[in-house]
């Protein structure tokens, strides 16, 4: 649970703040606009502290509840546009589709495949069963993760989107 206990400010204000802040891409600045207009005078700084405070502790408890996760995921990697500039995303998912963890890097490697296997993993325990697109990088990651940690992920590999792309361009 987190605690305002000595908040000089009504909670729902600082988790409103808070909120608007991490869930939409405002700045302090913009959060102080909008209070403003509704009759709330508040500091971007103080917006600022209160994101920093706020912010770890509330993550922590939304993850506590949040729904369980499987023992069958997927992983795989793109790229995407970011900013003018391409990125890989590397995510872990959920076998219904709901995205467990990603991770946004500037280049497609093994290290950012494995970082997003141990965030996954330390968030949401160990799969029995990972589904992964063919990714070397992707396989890679996952058995140095066991080899280091004596688990055994049985690693499935589905070529739906290398298949689908060999499709479209055709035969060869």
């Amino acid at each position: 649970m987190v605690s305002f206990k000595g908040a000089p400010v009504v909670k729902e204000i600082m988790l409103t703040c808070v909120r608007w802040y991490v869930a939409s891409p405002l700045s302090e600045r913009q959060v102080e606009e909008l209070l403003e207009a509704r009759g709330v005078s508040v500091d971007h700084a103080t917006i600022h502290r209160w994101v920093l405070k706020y912010s770890p502790p509330l993550a922590e408890a939304f993850h506590r509840r949040k729904h369980p996760v499987g023992s069958s995921w997927c992983m795989d990697e793109t790229d995407s546009r970011v900013n003018g500039a391409w990125r890989s995303v590397d995510r872990a998912v959920e076998t219904p589709g709901q995205t467990m963890d990603l991770l946004l890097t500037a280049q497609r490697d093994q290290e950012a495949a494995r970082r997003v296997l141990k965030q996954a993993i330390c968030r949401h325990g160990v799969p029995e069963t990972i589904t992964i697109d063919g990714s070397e990088a992707n396989e890679a990651a996952i058995t140095r993760y066991n080899k280091e940690h004596g688990t055994a992920n049985h690693v499935r590999t589905s070529f739906t989107s290398v298949r689908n792309e060999a499709d479209r361009v055709g035969p060869t």
